[in-house]
């Protein structure tokens, strides 16, 4: 069998060596488009955090940028996280400080940092360097971010961000490269409305014709790092996930690679059957969330999001599910069930893990590279959902309402191990069906 290297550029972008500051004009600027390329959408209904770039053949796709804000966040050893400065300056980037530059972050050289702040998601590159300063306690750490109303291309911008925080570990206090792109990619929204219900109004830009052709450091490979990781347990994700629960992974830093495991975490629930989970909270990913978020968390009823603080595994009221690392766990009890896996989800992780050798195999011997790993995963999930969702609505539109054992086994499912589940689908998206696989603990 083809094994796929498993070193995607994304998980190890910090390691490579050092750059030197890029000019508008020049490859590793912060140009954001490719002649001929567009970003797929992915999860959600929206792109992934880098989502997939596909060439458009016959056509220029030009994708206009988004960028709200730029911010540069510093620690000062006296004062704490603080943002240095920002554009534009009235913007409110209350909480943006702690969003950038996560909790343990002192521990590592670099990282990259995913967020919500409101109705906005960010992209945040975070760096430390050693200095000879004991004002700054012999190290000096900063974080450059943007924000958009979309995180669909904020991976565009992971290159020009990780040169600009090296940029200001360097030499602190200039601003002018952050200001020529803030200046020549900023959006407008118009005032006293909502992010996600608004079109956003574009300022001319006036250096396009000066973007060449980059390398764009996106998610490629991250869903089979995911597949890696979980293992079968993706299929318990699947379930939590499909069932709209609150779920938090927990992981020391660095962060960035955690975050794609939340995007990765929301395409396990994409259905495209109209009429199904109108009345269910979006699937839509927090990445990274820390203690100063404790207060919105308390509000969400649905949530996918990570984070590197201990602490909130002690707080079980903001979560329905817990990952540490590999280990899915929840503290509900009805829930329990839902971490076994059963010869169904066997049966699933198989197939999925055929599927992906038969598409490794068709890009490395016929060349064949029309698809990709994360088309696959979205797709094989989506699939299954979809005939979930597809059986129970034909059940719910017959005579007598009754789901038996058959249906479970035409829909992927086990009857006597996702019994639990499916008596959760039904409750949570309100369809009307009666229950009749027998239990096998209570006859």
């Amino acid at each position: 069998m083809v094994e796929q290297a498993d070193d995607a550029p994304l998980l190890f972008w910090a390691e490579g060596p050092a750059v030197s500051l890029p000019e508008p004009g020049e490859p590793g600027g912060w140009g954001g488009s490719c002649s001929g390329v567009k970003g797929e959408a992915a999860a959600g209904g929206g792109g992934g955090p880098g989502g997939r770039l596909q060439e458009q053949e016959g056509a220029e796709q030009v994708e206009e940028d988004q960028i709200l804000a730029v911010f540069v966040v510093t620690f000062d050893p006296r004062t704490g996280n603080m943002v240095e400065w920002c554009l534009p300056q009235d913007i409110d980037l209350e909480g943006v400080e702690f969003k950038s530059m996560a909790s343990g972050s002192h521990k590592v050289q670099s990282d990259f940092i995913y967020f919500r702040k409101g109705l906005c998601f960010g992209l945040a590159c975070f760096a430390n360097m050693p200095v000879e300063s004991e004002l700054e306690r012999g190290a000096r750490m900063k974080s450059v971010g943007i924000l958009s109303p979309s995180y669909t291309l904020l991976y565009r911008y992971m290159h020009f961000l990780e040169n600009q925080v090296r940029h200001q570990l360097e030499m602190p206090g200039h601003y002018s490269h952050l200001e020529a792109f803030y200046d020549d990619k900023k959006g407008v929204l118009p005032a006293g409305t909502l992010v996600s219900q608004q079109t956003v109004h574009w300022l001319p830009s006036i250096h396009r014709y000066m973007y060449p052709e980059m390398k764009i450091t996106h998610p490629a490979g991250c869903m089979s790092q995911f597949i890696k990781f979980f293992g079968e347990q993706i299929l318990t994700l699947w379930k939590f996930a499909l069932l709209r629960k609150r779920i938090l992974i927990f992981s020391p830093p660095p962060v960035g690679v955690v975050c794609y495991r939340v995007y990765c975490c929301c395409c396990l629930a994409n259905v495209s059957l109209p009429g199904i989970g109108g009345t269910v909270p979006e699937s839509k990913p927090f990445f990274y969330v820390n203690v100063a978020d404790i207060e919105m968390l308390e509000t969400e009823v649905s949530y996918v999001a990570c984070t590197t603080e201990k602490i909130f595994e002690e707080k079980r009221d903001l979560y329905d599910v817990y990952v540490d690392n590999q280990n899915v766990k929840t503290h509900h009890e009805h829930l329990q069930p839902l971490l076994k896996i059963n010869s169904a989800d066997k049966e699933k992780y198989r197939r999925l893990n055929d599927q992906r050798q038969m598409l490794m195999y068709s890009q490395e011997v016929d060349g064949d590279c029309s698809s990709c790993e994360e088309d696959l995963f979205i797709l094989f999930f989506m699939e299954q959902n979809n005939r979930i969702f597809q059986t129970l609505m034909e059940v719910s539109a017959s005579q007598d309402k009754t789901l038996t054992a058959d249906h479970a086994r035409g829909m992927g499912l086990d009857p006597q191990g996702d019994r639990s589940f499916l008596m959760d689908l039904l409750e949570v998206y309100g369809i009307d069906v009666m229950l009749v696989i027998d239990n096998p603990c209570c006859t």
